[in-house]
Formats: structure tokens, C-alpha cells, sequence
């Protein structure tokens, strides 16, 4: 019987492997798709002349960055308002994908027309691009900003199936327990838990270690230990953002001030 397990394990493994594989690279196209749409900060003169030629395809007003709502599966910051005027924070969307953003308090020179209404925005910046809108018959464009795109939004909803599916319900880990690698793929940022828990579990490998209700066999991590080390990263992660976004800049590392 043991050896005609080990041949249906040896003949099943490159789609095993392959299953890994694959895992991996959705996560580097989720990666690649979450930095090429993560909103980057441009200047007032690059917003009005996106809004004058058309180039806007979506367009947000705000106040404040708020932080990511999607528990960090490929997302990017929220623009928000809180204020009953518009601005002074601009995001907007281009054909290629991108999402950049502006403070329009910052410029050089405003020409004022008297098209729109200031009352209704927070400074003459934000007035000048609203004109400029209007002007490109584009302001019926304005909406709330993609948070993630549709690539991301698949990959993160397959890597919640599987974590549910495979880590929660699927045959026992060798090396943590469920909770530990639930609260571990949870919570940290990025689906980094999940390459985490492919790289150390091996997943579909081998057959699952043999344990019994008495405990014995090897002590595997607790879900205590995966909550803590998931926060952990967590910080860690935010931390190094924050040194790589000073060190690389905005556009290699795009990171929205709250």
C-alpha cells in the first residue's frame, strides 16, 4: 500500500509544483498591476494640462488620504472628503491605468474664468482645474477612484478562496497550526503571508505529519504566534515603505501623505 502511495504522490507532484508556480506569479502580477495604479503625487501644472487635453478619464476631489480598506490584498490609499466644499487634493486617471494626484494649493499662475462656481471649492487651484474640466467636456467623469483594478481584485478573491479552502479546511499543516497561518496570511500585508506559507509548508508536497489527539509527533506553531508575528510584519512592512518611499522617491515608491 506505502509504495503505491508514494508512486500517485511522485506522479501528481509537477502539477503540484506547477499549482505553486502559478500561485506565486498571480502574486507578482497582482504586485506589478497594485504599484503601476498606485496614486503618485504630480504637480498642478501636469494636473491642468491632463484636464485640458482629455487625458482624464476618471477624476477624484478630497481632503485627506485615508488608509487601505481592502486589508492590504493589492490595494492602494482612499482619497476622501470631509469637507462640503471640493479639494484641495485632485486624483485623477489616465488611459494607461495610472492614478496620480495633486495638493492645488500648490501652483504657479491660475487664470480664473468665472465658469464655475468658487464657492463650491476649496481654493482658486481647484477652481482652475474644475474650469478646465468643464472646458474639455470631461467633468462628468468625476466618481470615486478604482481602489484596486480588476486583475488585483481576482487574485486577492483566488488567494482568499485558497486560504479559506486549502490553509482552513484542507488537510492539516506540518509546521503551524490553521490559526497560525490563518492570522499570518491575514494580516500581513500584501498576500506576503501567503508566499510565506508556500515557501515553509510546501504545500502538496508530501503527505500531511501524522498527529493524534494526544499531541504527539512535532509541536507546531500556534495561532497566538501567528497573530503576533502578522502584526509584526505588519509594522515592519509600513516601516520600510515609508525608508524606501524617502530614499527611492515618489515614483518607485508611491506612498500618498495622509
Amino acid at each position: 500500500m506505502e509504495v503505491g502511495v508514494l508512486s500517485t504522490v511522485d506522479r501528481t507532484r509537477p502539477w503540484w509544483n506547477a499549482l505553486r508556480l502559478t500561485l506565486v506569479l498571480l502574486w507578482l502580477i497582482g504586485s506589478v498591476t497594485a504599484w503601476w495604479t498606485a496614486p503618485r503625487q504630480e504637480s498642478y501644472e501636469r494636473a491642468t494640462a491632463d484636464a485640458t487635453a482629455g487625458r482624464v478619464v476618471a477624476y477624484q476631489w478630497g481632503d485627506h488620504w485615508g488608509g487601505n480598506e481592502s486589508r492590504h490584498w493589492f490595494g492602494a490609499p482612499v482619497l476622501r472628503q470631509s469637507s462640503s466644499q471640493l479639494g484641495p487634493l485632485f486624483a485623477w486617471q489616465t488611459s494607461d491605468g495610472r492614478v496620480h494626484w495633486t495638493d492645488t494649493t500648490s501652483f504657479n499662475e491660475v487664470v480664473v474664468t468665472g465658469a464655475i462656481d468658487n464657492e463650491g471649492f476649496s481654493g482658486v487651484g481647484a477652481v482652475g482645474i474644475a474650469q478646465n474640466l468643464r472646458a474639455s467636456g470631461i467633468e462628468d467623469r468625476a466618481g470615486a477612484l478604482p481602489q484596486r483594478t480588476p486583475v488585483g481584485g481576482w487574485i486577492a478573491l483566488l488567494f482568499t478562496v485558497v486560504t479559506l479552502g486549502v490553509v482552513v479546511a484542507g488537510p492539516p499543516p506540518r509546521l503551524g497550526t490553521r490559526w497560525f497561518w490563518f492570522w499570518l496570511i491575514c494580516l500581513t500585508p500584501q498576500g506576503l503571508g501567503l508566499l510565506f506559507w508556500l515557501a515553509r509548508e510546501h504545500p502538496w508536497a508530501s503527505p500531511p505529519a501524522r498527529t493524534t489527539a494526544h499531541g504527539n509527533g512535532e509541536r507546531r506553531d500556534r495561532g497566538a504566534l501567528g497573530f503576533g508575528i502578522g502584526i509584526f510584519a505588519a509594522i515592519l512592512y509600513g516601516v520600510v515603505l515609508l525608508i524606501l518611499h524617502e530614499t527611492l522617491g515618489d515614483w518607485w515608491v508611491p506612498r500618498p501623505d495622509p
